[in-house]
């Protein structure tokens, strides 16, 4: 299909979304980010105190060059040193370093030349998972498992120019905040347990990020 009807949660009606205009530090760079899924974008667009404002586009992606993280082709470890390329990371030990290196020079990806991207959404509170991956905390195996059982849902980066040529805006719908707010909540709660029951448990027989340094050298 060359048409999807894309969702992004916001404290404001974005009929026109503007190209280079989001952060820099977000998941996969600076662009437009949206889900195909309603009911997370609608978690997405309440803060604290707040209502909020869900944005439908129509999205027509024919002609556009896309990247897949999720595919086969692809490993938690890709999609994780996207993430680190572009978040900013405090990196405050030596294992983390060269960690972070070993990432770049193994599992780096080239985004530049795709329209859209399609990948997992860290939270950042799940964002936490990648911290403790890189100071070795965590096992890979306790990495995916965090990160597929998570519930994250898929995001839709609209990357270049071309791409935001083919946002169509359908219309925009008000997101009440005592219905949403607490379903927010708690998503971040359980990433939270899940962080707590994970970190606090060896993985005896697990790899980790300083096997596959050693491993290298």
């Amino acid at each position: 299909m060359d048409k999807l009807v894309l969702y992004h949660g916001s404290e404001k009606i974005i009929e026109k979304p503007l190209y280079n205009g989001g952060k820099i530090n977000n998941d996969y760079g600076q662009g437009f980010y949206c889900t195909k899924h309603i009911e997370l974008a609608k978690e997405w667009a309440v803060d604290t105190n707040r209502p909020g404002i869900v944005n439908s586009y129509d999205f027509n992606t024919k002609g556009l060059n896309f990247l897949d993280l999720n595919s086969s082709e692809y490993s938690i470890l890709h999609w994780l040193t996207v993430l680190l390329e572009h978040r900013d990371v405090r990196i405050n030990t030596p294992i983390a370093q060269d960690g972070l290196e070993y990432l770049k020079r193994n599992y780096h990806v080239d985004i530049d030349g795709y329209d859209y991207i399609v990948g997992y959404r860290a939270d950042d509170s799940y964002f936490s998972f990648a911290r403790a991956f890189i100071s070795n905390s965590i096992s890979i195996s306790q990495l995916e498992k965090a990160m597929y059982l998570g519930d994250l849902g898929k995001q839709y980066f609209i990357k270049s120019e071309k791409a935001f040529s083919k946002l169509k805006f359908i219309e925009a719908i008000p997101v009440d905040y005592d219905d949403y707010y607490p379903k927010k909540v708690s998503r971040d709660m359980g990433a939270r347990e899940s962080f707590n029951n994970i970190t606090n448990t060896m993985d005896k027989d697990g790899v980790y990020l300083l096997d596959l340094v050693r491993k290298e050298q």
